[in-house]
């Protein structure tokens, strides 16, 4: 799949204002983002690109203050962006309990559990705001013996550190992206856990009659304001539903859908400008 790069010029350049314009691109739909002082750098498959969205939606930001942008598309094909992933990763340490590298990376500290991802197209190796949020709240659920599902997979990560974490078999990796879920599937293998989780393709829909303890879903805002009814009654009585992939300003818009779909909200964390927030269906968890 090739992807194009959007690589915006903010001058003066603050995160707050480059965090305003990743909020709207989100909605193009843009999948994910880098900021490299004075650039906002966004990534979309070339399929879902609209030349004239971005110049309308860019347009609506110039002249704010004295702010001024500039900006360029580039397009990156396959191989390329496979480079890009490795040239730009870095391991990822939670505290001393988890560690997600790649196989070049040496000399890391000891961590409670490793996870072994090496770079890709699929969105989700490690580094990113969201997937180190989810993988911290994964951390301090109780998994041993849960039922679990990771909705849009992208390469993986959490579904493997929960079959590490002592999910019960098989543990669900559902992607729509067919590159995700040959990722997901290599990475489970090359973590030894390729037993013990069950990669499928498929949107929401392929979920909505099963039951789980934990649902993880790493997706972005719009994704899961359509399908968080969905995710609500695939959660057993006192699951946990685990949401990330949007801005801090969006989540007064994810607790209203989700209280409307018979979530309870329980606490949420930020990093970056970046949210995870966690709910609970009914009851206590057993």
């Amino acid at each position: 799949m090739n992807y194009i790069e959007l690589s915006v010029e903010i001058e003066p350049f603050t995160e707050d204002y480059a965090e305003q314009m990743i909020a709207a691109l989100v909605d193009l739909p843009f999948e994910s983002f880098s900021l490299e002082d004075p650039f906002l750098k966004a990534y979309i498959p070339q399929e879902s690109f609209s030349a004239q969205r971005v110049k309308s939606l860019l347009s609506g930001f110039e002249g704010q203050g004295k702010t001024k942008i500039k900006y360029s598309c580039n397009l990156i094909p396959e191989r390329n962006w496979n480079a890009l992933w490795e040239s730009n990763y870095t391991p990822v340490i939670v505290d001393k309990r988890c560690k997600v590298r790649a196989s070049f990376h040496k000399g890391l500290p000891r961590t409670k559990y490793t996870v072994q991802i090496d770079p890709k197209m699929a969105f989700g190796t490690g580094h990113h705001q969201t997937t180190r949020l989810m993988i911290e709240a994964l951390l301090d659920c109780k998994v041993k013996n849960k039922k679990v599902i990771d909705v849009g997979c992208g390469t993986g990560v959490l579904a493997i550190l929960a079959a590490k974490m002592g999910a019960a078999l098989p543990v669900h990796a559902l992607d729509i992206d067919p590159v995700a879920v040959d990722s997901a599937i290599e990475n489970s293998l090359r973590n030894r856990v390729g037993h013990k989780i069950r990669c499928v393709r498929g949107d929401a829909s392929v979920i909505q009659f099963s039951s789980y303890d934990l649902l993880l879903a790493n997706i972005n805002r719009n994704i899961i304001l359509e399908d968080i009814s969905v995710y609500s009654r695939a959660a057993l009585g006192g699951g946990r539903v685990i949401l990330s992939g949007f801005l801090v300003q969006d989540e007064s818009a994810i607790l209203k859908a989700a209280e409307q779909a018979g979530l309870e909200f329980l606490h949420s964390a930020s990093l970056e400008g970046w949210s995870v927030m966690l709910f609970q269906k009914g009851s206590e968890v057993r």
